[in-house]
């Protein structure tokens, strides 16, 4: 397999897992609270029907619709930060480290607190901090290690793979 198709499916595969594990925690979490799907409702309602829809004072009421909406695009981001994490690793040639771990997790969390706060503020006093921390670390401890145990030594990988493609 060329180097380049190595590292596209290691971005996808490392963007699902980030986004599966961080889905899986507030799934979590909704359903101990007694409100299954709560989170990514908020999410979408705050990302397709904007702050206004999550100011009223009837509360955000489950939707289908906006659910499988947002996690469509919380999947898509995820697979983008994926491949990004991926090439970067190409790039730099570094085994996938804790300073790696760290920056994941930053790029998660500020993505996540930055974007919510310019396109829908509400959300940030809909969702735990905590829980939103939380998530993103382990979102990012999800991705980190699937990186490492993939890909050990990304010059070796690579070089095995250009030997290969020699022959």
């Amino acid at each position: 397999m060329k180097v380049r198709m190595m590292v596209y499916l290691d971005g996808l595969i490392a963007g699902i897992i980030g986004a599966a594990v961080i889905a899986i925690w507030f799934l979590f979490l909704d359903t101990v609270s007694g409100l299954p799907f709560y989170a990514p409702t908020v999410l979408g309602t705050g990302l397709f029907l904007g702050p206004e829809a999550l100011s009223s004072t009837e509360g955000v009421q489950f939707s289908l619709k906006l659910t499988l909406m947002y996690t469509w695009v919380h999947v898509l981001v995820f697979v983008v930060l994926g491949e990004i994490a991926a090439y970067l690793l190409l790039l730099t040639g570094k085994n996938p480290n804790l300073a790696f771990f760290l920056l994941l997790f930053v790029i998660l969390e500020f993505g996540f607190v930055g974007t919510a706060f310019v396109f829908a503020e509400p959300v940030l006093h809909e969702l735990a901090w905590p829980a939103v921390l939380l998530g993103n670390l382990l979102a990012a401890a999800g991705m980190a290690c699937y990186f490492r145990l993939r890909h050990p030594n990304p010059i070796m990988r690579l070089q095995r793979a250009q030997s290969h493609q020699h022959r």
